[in-house]
């Protein structure tokens, strides 16, 4: 019995908390050396680990087994909760033909991974840990874990040690295939960048403010709800002028209208437009300026009893003569139409006189302190039922064990639905982004720190035999030929921009370090955008095919 030993027995709590501690410090430290412009980012947690357990220091296996499931349930669930907005999004439009790509990229992956452990001869619980390992996919590597712990012959020790033969090279693997794709179509990224966004602004048009004087006889009388094409057009009136009166007025959905007043409204001009076609003429004057007790204020939508309300259900006109015109949400600016429904941390401007703004900011909330805070409840809740979602078993007549999503698929998911909701009963589902930042990086530390030390026992003994150089092998293929193949249709028949395909190639494997080699080789975010796109679909889809490779070999 080693020193080391010794002094577990004698403090093991304290002991084990010690290690994880210091592996976790000098992992981070070794994450951070870069070779040749590339760093392992937060995966030298993992190799810290294994060093550490090499050497024979090692938590009692139970602890650890726990702390490293905890940790993985806890960055996955963070991660659902920051995605979720985007993720049903993404599968529309554009999204749909990146995604379309990125399952081409994971099904490629996965076959050439169980083809090549099939010729190898290589045990499908190595061959999980490949998989995972070669598109660097720290969730799968778990999912396939629980799937082998649940099998009677499963060997989860071996999927993690052929997980970290694969990973260092599928890091460099990603950032060559975005250089091999550069150089074989000879691609200007400079220009490429121009063209991207320019793509970009098409069809995305800013809200605009039009002055309109009422000369359609037709409208005299008619209510501002009731003008044609008012809904269609997405356009709101938010401050009125009557003919015969100097100060401007309120203009609510119930305003009614006569042929002379000047109306201010809100859209994008072809809506603008095509709105000033129905009701007369633009005019230079701007009621923006008019005098008046009409001003405007923006508010931040805070009072959860508000929360999944229509912007028509708030009754901001009735109680308080108070027009909604325009809702942040994010980085969107959206047109307060009367059907849009209302999440917490939404910012309303809205119009009125300043005694009616007063009253609807009490109601709307505007405790911009809270947006600071995290709502604990339901994140537990969270926790809870993915934990139940992950332990639901999936049977497939093909496979020897029920498929699960386990504690990496399921708070996933449950994180997805709960952030796309945005709430459950009374509980207010919102994690600000530091806050969600902090727990996926803790979340993604722990369960790295002691992937390496239940690992790293026989790693260095197995890692250099010819079994451990297949793993390495078979690694390399599984990163680069699907890349490439994806990038080169990608580009000669779709003719994809190089700002989206960077975005795609990183996106499919989920890979930060080589999202920021993109963004570093453009100079600008542009790739952030097709990753965002893909990366969703991607994660549950890798998640699942770690599980059914691992099962395939029970």
């Amino acid at each position: 019995m080693n020193q080391w030993e010794i002094w577990h027995e004698a403090q093991p709590v304290a002991l084990d908390l010690l290690l994880l501690s210091v592996v976790a410090l000098a992992g981070i430290g070794l994450g951070r050396i870069a070779i040749g412009g590339v760093r392992l980012g937060v995966a030298g947690v993992l190799f810290s680990g294994l060093i550490a357990s090499h050497f024979g220091f090692r938590p009692d296996h139970e602890v650890a087994h726990f702390v490293k499931e905890f940790g993985l349930m806890l960055f996955v669930f963070a991660l659902g909760l920051q995605m979720g907005p985007g993720f049903f999004a993404s599968l529309r439009k554009e999204g749909l033909k990146l995604n379309v790509y990125a399952v081409g990229i994971i099904g490629g992956g996965a076959l050439i991974t169980v083809v090549g452990a099939k010729l190898l001869g290589m045990p499908l619980a190595a061959a999980a840990g490949v998989f995972a390992g070669a598109t660097t996919n720290t969730p799968a590597l778990g999912a396939a874990q629980q799937a082998l712990a649940a099998t009677p012959d499963g060997e989860p020790t071996l999927a993690a040690m052929a997980y970290a033969a694969a990973y260092p090279l599928a890091v460099v693997g990603i950032i060559a295939s975005l250089l091999l794709v550069r150089r074989l179509f000879r691609i200007d990224v400079a220009r490429e960048v121009e063209e991207f966004r320019a793509a970009q602004r098409e069809g995305v048009e800013p809200l605009e403010r039009m002055n309109l004087v009422v000369t359609n006889r037709n409208l005299d009388g008619l209510e501002v709800i009731e003008i044609p094409g008012l809904r269609e057009t997405s356009i709101v009136v938010s401050r009125l002028r009557r003919q015969s009166a100097e100060e401007v007025i309120v203009a609510g959905a119930h305003t009614p209208v006569h042929a002379g007043d000047v109306m201010l409204a809100v859209g994008t001009k072809p809506h603008l437009d095509q709105f000033r076609r129905v009701v007369g003429d633009e005019t230079d004057e701007d009621l923006m300026q008019a005098p008046g007790s009409v001003t405007f204020r923006r508010v931040v939508l805070t009072n959860s009893k508000l929360l999944g309300k229509t912007v028509q259900e708030l009754g901001l006109e009735h109680l308080y003569g108070v027009t909604v015109t325009r809702v942040s949400r994010q980085d969107h600016r959206l047109t307060a139409l009367p059907d849009l429904a209302l999440q917490f941390g939404d910012m309303l401007q809205i119009v009125g006189d300043e005694k009616g703004l007063e009253q609807a900011t009490k109601d709307i909330g505007n405790a911009v302190h809270l947006l600071s805070l995290t709502h604990f409840a339901p994140v537990f809740a969270g926790f809870a039922l993915g934990v139940l979602v992950g332990l639901y078993p999936m049977e497939v007549d093909w496979l020897p064990a029920p498929l699960r999503l386990g504690l990496a698929g399921g708070p996933l998911l449950v994180a997805i639905l709960m952030s796309r909701m945005g709430r459950i009963g009374p509980l207010v589902v919102h994690m600000p982004l530091n806050t969600n930042v902090a727990l996926r990086d803790l979340g993604i530390i722990l369960f790295l720190a002691c992937v390496g030390l239940l690992a790293g026992e026989n790693f260095f003994n197995t890692v250099f035999t010819p079994e451990g150089l297949s793993w390495v092998g078979l690694g390399a293929l599984v990163t680069l030929v699907p890349l490439l193949l994806a990038g080169f249709i990608g580009r000669r028949f779709h003719k994809m921009n190089f700002m989206t395909l960077s975005g795609l190639m990183s996106g499919s494997m989920t890979d930060p370090p080589a999202l920021a080699f993109a963004t570093g080789l453009a100079k600008c975010d542009s790739p952030a955008v097709a990753y965002a796109a893909v990366y969703p679909l991607t994660m549950m889809l890798r998640i699942v095919a770690a599980q059914l490779i691992a099962l395939l070999g029970a």
